[in-house]
């Protein structure tokens, strides 16, 4: 996601009002109706007039000498249907600029990458907005009551919420930020609003953990008619991370946290805290079923994951075992996390006519306690495929950034496809958008 200023096009869909009139990718829209609204929310909701005005200034041309033409400004006057879409995508969906985060988190990913990846990356979200319209968590410490105004004249549900703990002065030290105490405060007024929210506890052992955690679940008791879940992840740590703050989660602490969350959920009749994956893999224990994740609205949050494949899996099993067209050699590349568990699916998977093999690619980037697939860069899946051959090749497209064909360290798909080449002329690249189900392996294997 790009967080240039301004309502800069992204793409027109084929066929809309917006394709009618001309306009592309890189044309900014200057006003609606003589309004510069400030984000997506408030667009919607002037677009909605049968009768529109659009100020828009075309992107600039560049010519064959390399020299560049600004775009003209040009006026169209739209007569539409109420309900009507004008067919515009956003690079970015607020306008005015995304709402920095103040804080500075012991246990802040952002901080604890290396210079020279791209921009984007070293972006600090902290905005409520995006936090309705994409599932960003915000903390709230930059709050200003014109926010908590429009919230309350909007009403808009849910919000996602950082909230790691519940005790004021312990706050204040995670975050950095003398305003993260107040999240009591916060929390009261979300309830007084009716805003529902989603929770998040990014876990740090021996700071917020134990009695600490016991506290939080304790004072979020009161929040049962607006909290719908509550998501405990263990703090990642990658190897730019300075000082032995942060330690790993040991067994023992992971069964307690499940047994804690467990015993939450029990006195409140409803079940509402989930434990990741990644804290039931390291206790050693089997991951619940699909009843104990509800409707998976923190999978993003890597909270359900594993159930999500393992149950798509068995539902696959039958027609993965059916004869294929032809021979097929099919490599999965992921992150070490998922390659264990499709590990444990090859035996079912591999047939006469399929030969079935994942691939772990180990995290030299950030360092091996980083073992998700949505981390995993282009240079160690340069380093994993060096003189390699390869048939079918399978990345799941969480590796890439959104909309692109590019790593998070810039490395892109092209860049994977020249060194596949030069083993094997025939590889072939396939990227599955859905990474928690087996119906784009099955696609790939029948094609």
């Amino acid at each position: 996601m790009k967080h240039n200023k301004g309502m800069i096009v992204s793409e027109v869909q084929k066929g809309s009002i917006a394709d009618e009139l001309g306009l592309a990718k890189g044309d900014m829209i200057l006003s609606v109706n003589g309004i510069v609204p400030k984000d997506i929310i408030e667009l919607s909701f002037i677009v909605q007039d049968e009768n529109i005005n659009l100020a828009v200034k075309k992107a600039p041309e560049t010519l064959e000498d390399g020299s560049i033409i600004p775009g003209e400004t040009e006026l169209f006057e739209i007569d539409k249907d109420e309900d009507e879409d004008l067919g515009i995508d956003f690079e970015c969906a607020v306008f005015d600029g995304i709402k920095p985060c103040l804080n500075k988190c012991i246990f802040c990913f952002v901080d604890q990458q290396p210079k020279g990846l791209r921009e984007s990356l070293y972006v600090k979200d902290d905005d409520w907005r995006t936090s309705y319209l994409q599932g960003t968590y915000v903390t709230g410490t930059n709050l200003k009551e014109e926010d908590w105004q429009r919230m309350e004249a909007l009403r808009l549900s849910p919000l996602y919420i950082s909230i790691h703990t519940t005790n004021p002065d312990l706050r204040v030290k995670m975050l950095n930020n003398k305003r993260a105490g107040e999240i009591l405060n916060i929390l009261d007024r979300f309830k007084k609003l009716g805003i529902e929210l989603h929770g998040q506890i990014v876990l740090c052992p021996e700071i917020n953990d134990g009695k600490e955690l016991q506290r939080t679940l304790d004072d979020l008791k009161k929040y049962k008619k607006i909290l719908k879940s509550l998501a405990v992840v263990p703090v990642g740590v990658s190897k730019y991370r300075e000082g032995d703050l942060l330690k790993p989660l040991s067994k023992a602490n992971a069964c307690r946290v499940i047994d804690m969350l467990d015993e939450f959920n029990i006195c409140q009749k409803k079940h509402i805290a989930m434990a990741s994956d990644e804290i039931f893999l390291t206790a050693e224990r089997e991951i619940p079923n699909k009843k104990y994740y509800g409707d998976f609205v923190q999978i993003e949050d890597g909270v359900g994951a594993i159930r999500l494949l393992e149950d798509s899996f068995q539902k696959c099993k039958k027609r993965l075992k059916k004869a294929l067209p032809k021979k097929k050699k099919v490599s999965l590349l992921t992150g070490s996390i998922a390659a264990g568990l499709f590990n444990k699916f090859n035996k079912e998977i591999n047939t006469e006519n399929l030969e079935f093999e994942v691939i772990e690619v180990k995290n030299n980037f950030f360092g091996d306690k980083i073992n998700v697939a949505g981390l995993v860069t282009g240079s160690d899946i340069l380093k994993t495929i060096e003189n390699k051959c390869f048939e079918h090749v399978i990345i799941p497209s969480v590796m890439l950034k959104e909309g692109t064909d590019e790593f998070l360290d810039g490395i892109k798909i092209s860049d994977i496809e020249k060194k596949l080449a030069k083993n094997s002329k025939n590889s072939i690249i396939h990227i599955i958008e859905d990474c928690y189900s087996f119906d784009e392996v099955l696609k790939i294997l029948n094609k």
